[in-house]
């Protein structure tokens, strides 16, 4: 707690030190093979790195491999006792102040921590919290991202759902069915998921999901430290995102590993079949469907 403290103190710093914008900022984007949304951005007005956009976090770091061939990044501190998504505890290091530049914005004095991971083809990722107080808007036909100081009139059309902020993650409601049965459940959007969904333990403990689906193969899922974790993956028939139903979806789940996966998760497979909005407060998405609607999911 104390380190997520830590690290929230640091970046309301490093973003009260100056960020310049202009309304309706534009920032190109490439969305990969992987679902990743990858971002240039400029390291201390000297080295270039490609960065992914993770919306479950509000850090920005980059890899180990990356920062070996940087110039302008130098480590001050190292902090112990992380929990990785693995669930074992590690140490990394962290670099203040940086400046950072993706698109036109730009921010003064940014801490820069180190991982061993991230998206296939990025040197690191950082979160919405480089937004902070904007609304952010995600259009994958075009493959840009808007920066706003307010939602379009045009957002009276879309899909409005409520969503849940913990810390930096954000939830919403969506509900699933094998055919037969279906359930509701809360999922983190999670930009760093290239899947389509993965289930929490105890939704498919409580539920019995797992014995309704088939198991098409197994997949090895890497966290930001380097551990290896392993998911069955099934095709689920149907999962509905408000007035919208995705069919044939890809779901993992972690079998007899109670506890390990708290949370479920909506992966970039889904999010890129919709125009997106994401208000300045975090209390709401608001979707439509986008020219990849109809793509088949990645299995």
């Amino acid at each position: 707690m104390m380190l997520r403290a830590f690290r929230i103190y640091l970046l309301l710093l490093c973003l009260g030190c100056g960020i310049l914008h202009a309304q309706d900022t534009r920032i190109p984007f490439h969305l990969s093979s992987d679902n990743n949304l990858m971002f240039q951005a400029v390291l201390n007005g000297t080295d270039t790195v490609n960065l992914m956009l993770h919306t479950a976090t509000s850090d920005l770091s980059l890899t180990e491999t990356a920062v070996a061939r940087l110039k302008t990044l130098h480590f001050n501190r190292t902090d112990e006792h992380i929990k990785s998504w693995g669930g074992s505890e590690n140490s990394t290091r962290y670099s203040a102040p940086n400046r950072v530049q993706i698109g036109t914005l730009q921010w003064d004095s940014i801490a820069v921590w180190e991982d061993r991971q991230s998206g296939q083809g990025t040197d690191g990722k950082f979160g919405l919290d480089l937004f902070r107080g904007k609304t952010v808007e995600l259009d994958f036909d075009q493959q840009v991202l808007v920066v706003r100081d307010t939602l379009p009139a045009a957002c009276a059309t879309y899909d409005k759902l409520a969503l849940r902020q913990q810390g930096d993650m954000l939830f919403v409601e969506a509900a699933l069915s094998d055919g037969s049965h279906s359930w509701k459940n809360e999922f983190l959007l999670h930009s760093g998921y290239a899947g389509a969904l993965l289930l929490d333990d105890a939704f498919v403990a409580v539920s019995g999901i797992d014995a309704q689906l088939k198991v098409l193969s197994e997949q090895k899922l890497t966290d930001a430290y380097g551990h290896v974790l392993k998911v069955k993956k099934a095709t689920l028939p149907s999962l509905q995102l408000g007035r919208y139903t995705l069919a044939q979806v890809p779901a993992g789940f972690f079998e007899g590993a109670i506890g390990r996966q708290k949370m479920s998760i909506l992966g970039g497979d889904v999010w890129k079949r919709f125009h997106v909005f994401i208000d300045a407060a975090r209390a709401f998405i608001y979707l439509k469907p986008g020219g990849l609607m109809d793509l088949p999911c990645k299995s």
